[in-house]
């Protein structure tokens, strides 16, 4: 017998659960102006999210994914993208989309649309939702990025449940053969829904399975939001110049039910939210940038004011948007719809007739 491979799994954190500095920590670590940013973009997630959460229990909003706790891996990756690269995003990446020009109130009438009668298209909000098939689409697209020789990058973002889905290996086994151009992102929060980390894979990280693949994979602490930018800028690097494919597991916890049709009390170990809080990206970014003496208690105030009337006006948009016909959700299936849609669709009109004269 001999060993014919060995294989390690790197850990990255540089803003510790403590706001202490590691001593080797990446240049934005110093750019105090870039930090506000990624504060200020944190807080704004955490406000949109608090106020989506009211709407949906006032009857206002349609079931509601929360990303409460996971703000970091959003906002870091969504700001180490550059504008040329493709992103591939799932249901909970607001962080991200914000940053890639979708307003508030387009996320929000993305998840009003079963509540307030709405009918959602692609022309009110270009992105997609699946869950695990969006990697082979990425891997498309990466390929495409390819064949055209273009410098960019493909960035798809999952869950840790995802990745116990076959797309997900398809997508990460052609990625590997191929050489593509793409940087799979997991957001491990701990949960698929009610499935645990621990139940749903006996692999000690997620970031390993990249190695089946033929490819690196690495861990990052997913509070961390230093860590998280530049970690997922060197991998959109590597995979613009060199063609190299790689796997992100962001290390996080969620806050918040799995939506707002879930109860997770029926199977969260009670004291695990409180014991992970600690370990929360705002609070711990907040005290790194006082103790550099670049942010103040006036500072956070204006801050909270900023983004408490930025989300109420985004509100303001969504309740007052018309709701699209019925008909509509097969405007965007076919460059030109089959027979057997379109006696689908006259139905739907007519319907709208009935319902709304």
């Amino acid at each position: 017998m001999k060993i014919i491979d060995r294989f390690e799994i790197p850990y990255y954190q540089y803003l510790n659960e403590e706001s202490q500095m590691a001593d080797k920590a990446p240049a934005i670590a110093k750019d105090v102006e870039a930090l506000k940013q990624l504060y200020g973009l944190m807080v704004l997630v955490r406000t949109i999210d608090t106020k989506a959460i009211a709407l949906q229990r006032t009857g206002k909003l349609g079931t509601y994914p929360s990303t409460r706790g996971q703000e970091a891996v959003f906002v870091g990756v969504g700001n180490a993208m550059a504008k040329s690269d493709i992103y591939v995003p799932y249901y909970r990446d607001i962080g991200a989309l914000i940053q890639r020009g979708v307003k508030l109130s387009q996320i929000l009438q993305y998840w009003g649309g079963d509540e307030r009668g709405n009918c959602f298209n692609n022309e009110d909000f270009p992105y997609s939702v699946p869950i695990g098939s969006q990697t082979l689409h990425a891997a498309g697209a990466a390929y495409a990025v390819k064949y055209h020789k273009e410098k960019r990058a493909v960035l798809s973002m999952l869950g840790e449940g995802a990745t116990s889905q076959g797309d997900f290996y398809e997508a990460m086994n052609v990625a590997g053969v191929w050489k593509l151009p793409i940087v799979f992102v997991v957001c491990n929060n701990q949960w698929a829904i009610s499935v645990s980390r621990q139940a749903q894979t006996a692999a000690h990280t997620i970031a390993q399975k990249a190695i089946a693949a033929g490819f690196s994979g690495e861990q990052i602490d997913g509070n961390d939001i230093i860590a998280i930018q530049q970690r997922t800028a060197e991998a959109l690097t590597n995979a613009r110049e060199k063609g190299e494919p790689h796997l992100l597991e962001m290390v996080c916890y969620r806050q918040h039910d799995h939506t707002t049709a879930d109860d997770a009390s029926r199977y969260e170990p009670k004291s695990m939210r409180e014991q992970e809080w600690k370990k929360e990206p705002i609070a711990r970014l907040r005290r790194y940038l006082e103790t550099l003496g670049s942010w103040t208690e006036k500072q956070e105030e204006a801050l909270q004011a900023e983004c408490a009337a930025e989300v109420d006006q985004a509100v303001q948009d969504y309740l007052t948007v018309v709701p699209s016909p019925l008909e509509s959700m097969f405007d965007y299936l076919y460059a030109q719809l089959p027979n057997a849609y379109i006696a689908q669709r006259n139905m739907l009109r007519e319907m709208e007739k009935v319902t709304h004269g």
